[in-house]
């Protein structure tokens, strides 16, 4: 590798500014999740009990069913941004590091489904998944 200046050695290397995106996406979906948080504490704590029947019967309204389904995918996707940050950083070769994207990528999608589809099937049809 020659000599050259600092810049010369860097250069090509990408711009400084390439992960601001993800670093937003980061800070504001943990906003997002604090405040979504908040509310699902609440909302538990201003029902009369826990049983299965009353959750259930909280989950068909569409006041809880959709602030529930931005919570699912507001900390799922938060997730999957600090995860692939810490593989990026933390693991080297190549090959393994696109895996563990991948698997990365599945494991988000496919849990964050489930969810979803949980909570759809209980404000549409009024029981459990």
């Amino acid at each position: 590798m020659g000599g050259g200046t600092e810049l010369g050695r860097v250069r090509g290397l990408g711009s400084a500014k390439a992960g601001v995106g993800h670093f937003w996406h980061q800070r504001m979906t943990a906003t997002f999740n604090v405040a979504l948080m908040i509310w699902f504490v609440v909302s538990l704590l201003r029902l009369p009990n826990f049983d299965h029947a009353t959750i259930v019967l909280w989950l068909t309204q569409p006041v809880a069913a959709v602030p529930m389904l931005l919570l699912i995918a507001s900390v799922f996707y938060h997730i999957r941004l600090g995860l692939q940050v810490t593989i990026e950083d933390y693991v080297h070769d190549e090959g393994l590091k696109i895996g563990a994207l991948i698997l990365l990528n599945a494991y988000v999608i496919g849990l964050g489904a489930v969810a979803a589809f949980s909570v759809l099937k209980i404000a549409f049809t009024g029981t459990h998944a």
